[in-house]
Formats: C-alpha cells, structure tokens, sequence
C-alpha cells in the first residue's frame, strides 16, 4: 500500500504540531519518522491511523482519500511502545482479538482464526506460548505478541510508535534486527516513530527527520550521512563538534585561531559559517600545526577512548575519538595541541 501524506496541518490550541508536512511512501517501504520530543512524528503516525483529526490536507492510501475514514476503514495495523495487551487474555486471544471481534459478517471461521494464530506464533518465535498470560512473558515477548496482533488483521499499513521504547538495549537490538527480517518476509508498508538515531538508521529504508512539526530532511541512511542539509540534521543523526569561523576565499577560518581549512568541494558558503565533524574525523598534530586546543578530559570506553578538547573563544566541547592504542599514546588532560578535521560538512551560520 501507497501512502500519500500531502499538505498535512495539525494544530493543539496555539502550538503548530504539523505544518504542511508532504511526503510520499512506497509501497512496501519501511520509513521511520525520526526527531526530538514534540517534533511531530507521533502526531503524523496518529493522523495517518486516523486516530486524530487533521486541520488541512490529505492522506491517501493508495488512491483512496482516507482522510475523512476512521481507524477501522483504513484497516492499520497498530503496535505501541507499552504492548497495550490484554492481560487477562491469553496470547492466542491476544493475536485473535482484531479477528474475532469482527461482525459475523466479515468474520473468518474460529478454524481460519486458529490456523493463522499458529502461523503467527511460529513466524514470531513464539511457539508453545500461545497458552501463557501476557505476564508470564518477557517484555520482547510481549512486544512479540503485540506485533503479531497487528499483523493478524492482514492490515493494509503498518504502524510502530516507539516500539522499542520500554525495553533494554540488549533487548532492543536483538528485536529491531528481527523486526527488519519480519518486515522483509512481509513485505507490509511500515512506518514506525523513534527518538533513538541508531535505531532509525539500522532499521529504515529512508528516514524522515523532523523539527518544529516540519520535516527537515527524508533521505536513506546513507543520503542523511553524506549529504545533511542543515546543521541540525547533521547533529541530530550521530555525535557531533561544531566550530564557529568564518569562510573567506574558499576557505573556512575558525574563531578558535590556527590554519584555515579547504571548503568541501560543492560547498559554496559565503561569509559566518559552522563546520561540524564527527569525534572519529579528527587528527591531533602538534601545536601550532592545527586549530589551537587544550585536553579538558579523557574517557574510555569498550576499546575506545575519547578526549574532550576545550578551544579559544568557543563554549561547546570538541570530542576527538580514538582506538586503544592511541589513545594510550594520547597527550594528558591540560596538554596544549592541534586540531586537524579529515572529513566535514560546513554551513552557513545564518
């Protein structure tokens, strides 16, 4: 299924929750909606459940408006980040609710019910659980069940809001690694909310990112990586330093002192600008030699260590990351160095 999300206003008194947000999501896809708290994912993954109203604008499923249809005419699949299971239903009746509530018309026969609940257990790899109460499961159990449920419905979209929310780390990556498998055998239209940026990522075939109820950018993993379109959505998909300078005669001078660098070939920023580099894009050299800085702090961790350099003029700490071993050899905290970046992005500081 299609999904066509054009023009889309929504507002809660005096706060603009979406504003005109457009875009278009193929069939099949698997799209995560990506930003800060109040940036207006989860209010468009509602809009489009047709659990809230909108102000302006369409959402078509296919070539259906379905703007004005309710949450059973569009037929969505639902999966929420506290299950939203009952609990005094066992996990078969979990995964069967949506199809034996059904009027009797529209109903499949308890035997069709049945079989597609084994189906569903087996493909979730929840076999000989179909008998246990919602708590007698782990919580990626129960994250399981809910996705199943959904899925019983045979809906015509899928949608995830922060499905991983409540569980631990180790946990959330074993089952945002299996949710893509599920989605690939599928082959469902899935659009999910997140706040975690590895998460989004890992996951998505193309990621939204939004700010202010707008979308700042929607790009694959690897479009978001190499080409971000304005410091925010640079900073907001991975860590991130930032300097203040200016960019004169194709160079950017930082504030901090020290030698300019060249200006990333297409980039054409004129005048106060921002150049922002991952803690990996940076090489230390001697002082004098790069943008002057002194080590604040050191940390280690899993086999890699991190400085925290303080420069002239600048509020904002810049991190440095390095392997073991060099960081072993790394210059003590209050040791005056160099800072070179090896890869960035620049930006007009407008």
């Amino acid at each position: 299924m299609r999904l066509r999300i054009e023009e889309v206003h929504k507002r809660f008194e005096s706060v603009s929750a979406l504003h005109g947000v457009d875009i278009d999501i193929a069939s099949g896809e698997l799209l995560a909606l990506l930003g800060p708290s109040g940036s207006g994912k989860t209010t468009l993954l509602r809009a489009i459940a047709g659990l809230l109203p909108i102000d302006s604008g369409r959402i078509c499923f296919g070539e259906v408006d379905a703007t004005a249809l309710s949450l059973s005419e569009r037929r969505v699949g639902l999966v929420f980040q506290h299950y939203a299971l009952f609990a005094h239903m066992t996990v078969a009746d979990n995964i069967a609710f949506g199809l034996s509530s059904r009027p009797r018309r529209q109903r499949p026969s308890r035997a069709q019910i049945d079989h597609t609940v084994v189906q569903l257990l087996e493909r979730m790899q929840l076999q000989g659980l179909g008998e246990r109460l919602p708590d007698q499961l782990s919580g990626g159990q129960k994250q399981r069940v809910a996705l199943a449920r959904a899925l019983a419905i045979e809906p015509s979209v899928l949608l995830l809001d922060e499905p991983f929310g409540a569980l631990d780390a180790q946990v959330r990556v074993e089952l945002r690694r299996w949710l893509r498998k599920v989605h690939d055998e599928t082959g469902h239209t899935t659009v999910f909310v997140t706040h975690d940026q590895i998460e989004a990522l890992e996951l998505a075939d193309r990621v939204a990112i939004f700010r202010d109820g707008k979308i700042e950018q929607v790009g694959t993993p690897a479009e978001l990586e190499k080409a971000p379109r304005s410091p925010f959505v640079f900073g907001f998909i991975g860590p991130s330093s930032r300097l203040s300078g200016s960019c004169r005669a194709a160079q950017f001078v930082p504030d901090a002192g020290g030698p300019g660098v060249s200006m990333p070939e297409g980039c054409a920023v004129e005048g106060r600008a921002i150049l922002m580099a991952r803690p990996h894009q940076w090489r230390l050299t001697d002082p004098g030699g790069g943008i002057p800085a002194r080590v604040a702090a050191q940390r280690l961790h899993a086999g890699r260590g991190v400085l925290e350099m303080r420069l002239a003029g600048q509020d904002a700490a810049v991190e440095v990351e390095l392997d073991q071993a060099a960081f072993d050899e790394a210059p003590g905290i209050g040791s005056e160095v160099g800072l070179l970046p090896l890869n960035y992005r620049i930006f007009s500081d407008t």
